[in-house]
C-alpha cells in the first residue's frame, strides 16, 4: 500500500513538474499558506499524509473526515503549491502487508 502510494505520489510529482507552467496559467497554483488555508476554511480539510517527490517536490494529501472530501497537492521547492487531484469518499486506512509465503 505504501509502495503504491509512493509510486502514485512520485508520478504525480513528475507530472506536476512537467506541467507547472500550465497549472499556474489555469490558476490551480498559489503560495502554500493560501492553499492550506482555503482547503481548511472551504472544505474542512487537513493534511493526512506527506511524501517527497521528484526534484524536491512535496506531495500532500488533505482530507476531511467529516465531509469525505480530499485533495492532493504538490509544492515546489520555491513554495508554489498546485492542486493536482480532488474527490470525495476519503477513507483513512492502516493496512498491513500480507505475510510472505515461506514455502516453495
Amino acid at each position: 500500500m505504501k509502495r503504491a502510494l509512493f509510486q502514485l505520489m512520485t508520478g504525480l510529482g513528475l507530472a506536476l513538474i512537467a506541467a507547472t507552467g500550465l497549472a499556474a496559467q489555469t490558476r490551480n497554483c498559489a503560495p502554500r499558506d493560501i492553499v492550506v488555508e482555503r482547503l481548511a476554511d472551504g472544505y474542512g480539510e487537513s493534511r493526512q499524509s506527506i511524501g517527497l517527490g521528484a526534484q524536491g517536490a512535496v506531495i500532500e494529501v488533505f482530507a476531511s473526515n467529516d465531509t469525505g472530501t480530499w485533495t492532493i497537492t504538490v509544492t515546489t521547492p520555491a513554495g508554489l503549491t498546485c492542486l493536482v487531484a480532488s474527490g470525495q469518499s476519503f477513507q483513512a486506512l492502516a493496512e498491513v502487508l500480507p505475510k510472505k509465503d515461506k514455502g516453495a
